[in-house]
């Protein structure tokens, strides 16, 4: 090997017959979305209730097919929402008259004297 830095990449097409290739045209190393060994699937499969028939369905496409006029007994088209922004709750107030009554009944069950 010749000098600098070399690192392990046997699919990138300058990587010599160990898959070698110079670190300053290799690039940065293809990061994977998680720890785990294997690809991200996403299912297709779930238990839901269908809001426009009440039926439960066991597959998302097959719940949006019943959305379509021809797939529901009403005949009507409905839109599934659910993308919407929800606002944050507003901030909880602590009760603080109740925090120093339960203080004090914890202080004196283990014998400790409170003003």
């Amino acid at each position: 090997m010749r000098g600098g830095p070399w690192v392990y990449r046997p699919g990138h097409p300058q990587a010599d017959e160990n898959g070698m290739v110079p670190k300053i045209i290799a690039g940065a190393p293809v990061r994977a979305a998680s720890d785990l060994p294997r690809p991200m699937v996403i299912s297709d499969y779930t238990e839901l209730r269908s809001m426009a028939d009440g039926r439960m369905y066991t597959s998302k496409a097959a719940l949006r097919a019943s959305y379509l006029p021809s797939g529901n007994p009403q005949g009507a088209r409905y839109i599934e929402v659910g993308n919407e922004e929800l606002k944050p709750p507003p901030p909880m107030k602590p009760d603080k008259k109740a925090i120093r009554e339960s203080v004090r009944k914890a202080a004196a069950r283990v014998g400790i004297p409170t003003c």
